[in-house]
């Protein structure tokens, strides 16, 4: 008995091996479907927002819950006036263009609307031959009017440079609004991020066409307009100016094939790990078979 023990269950072990592969690996293939579902219904909210017209908004209008709620959404178009506050200016490095290293330029906007400000990424500029000389990214004084994308940056990035932003600082690895806000010197809290209630889709009113674009208007909720802070997303610039700045902001690609390429893969091998499953269970089957038929193992 003690030596028919360690045989059997070498004879298991492939078998629970087999199985693990199978389960794991039809595991991963359905995690890669709900992922390209997932990523069906942000590619649906990326073309929505770039169907529709260009909207005014204040710094606490608030975001769509979601695929069919009102509010803002992410590559939607805003129309912003304002102010530049240039001292405030940022650089977000690491950025690559065409293959090159650069920065991205972060400039606060004060809208004219008095609900706050606004942190656009008006584009990219090369590193010069010299990392530790800042390029000049200045811009004009006086009133300006722009369009742009809203975005939302990325809110815990995996990155090795530093936790916290400090004042002074101009070039930085990851834009945390909060950080950036309180180390700005504007003295501006971030404003809180809202989700739009049922009644702000049907509050909307038609804006005057600007630049060959229609507007609309989002109105901020309750009282939280009285009180300037910095909007929770940023504005990726599309208005062309001759600032020497690149802004190409493609929309991002969802990568639905890609899960779905994936998830093909994964079930494919569970497919072939469930087929050399099944024939080592055939295998053994066979040959207890022949040892119950064969008189020389019996006993055995």
């Amino acid at each position: 008995m003690s030596g028919r023990a360690p045989g059997r269950l070498r004879m298991l072990l492939p078998l629970l091996a087999g199985v693990f592969v199978v389960t794991l690996t039809v595991s991963l293939g359905n995690w890669q479907l709900r992922r390209a579902q997932e990523k069906t219904a942000l590619q649906s909210l990326l073309d929505d927002a770039k169907a529709r017209p260009a909207a005014r908004a204040t710094t606490t209008a608030p975001l769509a819950a979601g695929t069919d709620g009102a509010g803002l959404r992410p590559g939607q178009r805003l129309l912003l006036e304002g102010e530049w506050l240039p001292a405030a200016t940022i650089l977000l490095d690491n950025r690559t263009h065409a293959g090159q290293a650069g920065y991205h330029v972060l400039t606060p906007l004060k809208l004219a609307d008095g609900s706050g400000v606004v942190v656009v990424n008006r584009g990219w500029i090369a590193v010069g031959p010299d990392r530790r000389a800042v390029p000049d990214v200045s811009v004009a004084r006086g009133p300006v009017r722009l369009e742009g994308r809203l975005h939302r940056p990325e809110a815990s990035p995996f990155t090795l440079a530093r936790a916290n932003q400090s004042r002074g600082d101009k070039v930085v690895q990851v834009l945390d609004l909060a950080q950036w806000a309180a180390a700005s010197g504007l003295g501006l809290a971030r404003c809180p991020v809202t989700a739009a209630a049922d009644g702000v889709g049907s509050a909307m009113t038609e804006g005057a066409a600007t630049e060959g674009a229609s507007a609309t208007a989002l109105p901020a909720q309750g009282a939280a307009a009285a009180s300037p802070c910095v909007a929770p997303w940023i504005v990726l610039q599309t208005t062309v100016v001759n600032d020497g700045l690149v802004r190409d902001w493609p929309l991002p690609s969802a990568g639905i094939e890609r899960h779905r390429g994936y998830a093909f893969q994964w079930y494919a091998l569970a497919a072939l790990a469930a087929v050399l499953t099944l024939a080592y269970v055939w295998h053994l089957v066979s040959r207890r078979d022949h040892e119950q038929r064969n008189p020389r193992f019996a006993g055995h």
